[in-house]
């Protein structure tokens, strides 16, 4: 007879957190040049982005049936969506001029500069049933910062065209900017586990012997971090200047339409009147 004491089996692992990380290299010089017609240059890739967004949206209905049954991304749906989400961040990167250089039109470029490090694995399935309704605080943090940014563009655009480079402590502000919208995207693309989080940098976590990047870990200054705020800021003024343009659009609307009503029946009392003088006068 047995006289092993009897253990329970051991915990399975949860999903692991893994956040996506952002490598850019330091801030270096611009060609103006580049940076004048930066925007224009790069319609046709806005054009690839596009297309390939077209498709992700089936892509990732079937990627979430298939985590709820899974527990994680099929491969193929994985593989796709991974890629589609570090070809825009490269398309971003260089259309908020954080880099001087052309992205190519090649699914996994071996020697770009910009570089999104993605690490799917093992999803919660509540989590991912109900993830249209998780990531609403992360889509509002997202679309101000996004906003921001965009609000500010000429400005930053007017900046590097001048100084033929980004200073630091915008680059730290738009690369925070990004990588923040990149780990936004690959949460709400079932790309990762992790939550996005993080948007004023990474000191909170222990420090590395040697950084990867200028962005790996991304350190913010003071001028990056009230830059940040400055975008948040930026953002919500704009969505409330346009909630409040569509409010007085419609105002106007109903204003015109009830002078419109008024008019109307003033023409219709002075036909009257015009047509039988005598009994005008006397109805109620």
């Amino acid at each position: 007879m047995a006289t092993g004491t009897w253990q329970a089996p051991p915990a399975q692992p949860g999903p692991t957190e893994v956040l996506p990380e952002l490598e850019i290299p330091e801030p270096g010089t611009q060609r103006r040049l580049t940076v004048f017609f930066r925007w224009l240059l790069l319609i046709p890739q806005f054009i690839v982005v596009w297309a390939l967004s077209v498709i992700a949206v089936p892509v990732v209905i079937v990627g979430w049936f298939g985590a709820l049954v899974l527990g994680r991304l099929p491969d193929p749906v994985e593989n796709y969506l991974a890629g589609y989400v570090r070809y825009d961040t490269r398309v971003r990167a260089d259309a908020m001029l954080l880099v001087d250089r052309y992205p190519p039109f090649a699914w996994e470029p071996a020697d770009y500069p910009v570089r999104v490090d993605l690490r799917p694995g093992p999803l919660n399935r509540l989590a991912v049933f109900f993830r249209l309704i998780l990531m609403i605080p992360a889509a509002v943090v997202e679309a101000l910062l996004a906003s921001g940014w965009y609000v500010a563009a000429l400005v930053i655009w007017i900046v590097v065209l001048v100084l033929g480079r980004m200073p630091r402590p915008l680059f730290e502000a738009t690369a925070a900017t990004l990588r923040f919208m990149t780990r936004f995207s690959a949460y709400a693309l079932m790309l990762t586990s992790g939550y996005p989080k993080r948007l004023f940098g990474d000191e909170s976590l222990p420090p590395l012997e040697k950084p990867r990047s200028a962005t790996r870990p991304l350190l913010l200054s003071g001028g990056g971090k009230a830059l940040l705020v400055i975008f948040l800021v930026l953002g919500l003024f704009s969505g409330l200047s346009g909630s409040f343009g569509n409010y007085s659009d419609d105002d106007s609307t109903q204003l015109r339409g009830r002078a419109a009503d008024a008019t109307a029946r003033a023409t219709q009392a002075a036909d009257a009147t015009a047509a039988n003088p005598l009994t005008a006068g006397s109805r109620p």
